[in-house]
């Protein structure tokens, strides 16, 4: 069987309470992936970029070429 569970870190440790399937289990394979931290990391990037002035105006010059050759 299969189960997943996103954990907080703290102080560099995790608890993970297991369901009631895996009462009798002797020993489980725990995996360690930080992909919800890359995921959240790029989210509050592309949150900076709505309000980056630079990156605005690099839209802005790229909607303006598109204009051109929409119509």
């Amino acid at each position: 069987m299969t189960y997943r569970q996103v954990c907080t870190v703290n102080n560099n440790q995790i608890i993970v309470t297991l369901p009631p399937n895996f009462s009798n289990k002797k020993q489980v394979s725990i995996i360690v992936d930080d992909e919800v931290d890359n995921k959240t990391q790029k989210l509050d990037f592309l949150k900076e970029a709505s309000t980056d002035a630079l990156f605005l105006a690099d839209i802005k010059e790229i909607q303006q070429d598109f204009d051109s050759i929409d119509f």
